[in-house]
């Protein structure tokens, strides 16, 4: 079955939609005082403390980009996403730009925006696939119109802030916390354009 021109226009539209900021996103400060002072308020871990510029030297020198990658994917005793999947990308760029500056600078507005993961397709393959290549909990298939079309009327934007944030039975970030929000939305693409491909006959 051929997928209606009308329809196929309208999906086109939707990939094409430039990515807006979702209007939950916090402040670095309030992510900083719920969830990372934790463990830099204290050092727990070995995480710099913050205000303390002779732990933070070394990192800073990494860069912000560097250093909001590390607080997006994890490293050493540090999960991803701070152990937060919720956090968007942008609110962990700003709480490592918040606690970079001991507390004393502007947050910053731009998210660490680079997929760490792979392309769309390969993060499908690797994450998504297993619950949306056989419908697996209620998750629509990959090319399936019917059950796709009332989802996409959120919009590419509204899918990516569902598999963000979870929904329903699928997990936060569909249960891998070192995804990013550009893997997510590199995925999301990848199975919204698989819904526009003709189905074969």
């Amino acid at each position: 079955m051929i997928t209606p021109l009308r329809t196929r226009v309208a999906l086109g539209a939707l990939l094409l939609t430039p990515s807006l900021l979702l209007a939950a996103d916090r402040s670095g400060k309030e992510v900083v005082e719920t969830v990372c002072i934790a463990c830099h308020g204290t050092g727990k871990d070995g995480a710099p403390r913050i205000g303390n510029t002779a732990e933070w030297a070394p990192r800073a020198a990494k860069g912000l980009d560097k250093l909001s990658q590390n607080a997006i994917t994890g490293v050493r005793k540090m999960p991803a996403h701070g152990g937060q999947a919720k956090l968007s990308d942008l609110e962990m760029s700003r709480a490592t730009a918040y606690m970079l500056s001991g507390g004393k600078t502007p947050d910053t507005a731009k998210p660490y925006a680079t997929t760490s993961q792979g392309s769309g397709e390969q993060i499908v393959d690797k994450a998504c696939g297993g619950c949306h290549k056989e419908g697996k909990g209620g998750a629509p298939k990959i090319g399936d119109l019917d059950a796709w079309t009332p989802r996409l009327q959120k919009g590419v934007e509204g899918l990516v802030a569902s598999a963000t944030k979870g929904h329903t039975s699928m997990p936060a970030r569909g249960g891998f916390a070192d995804m990013s929000d550009t893997d997510i939305r590199a995925a999301v693409s990848f199975m919204v354009s698989k819904v526009s491909t003709p189905k074969k006959p």
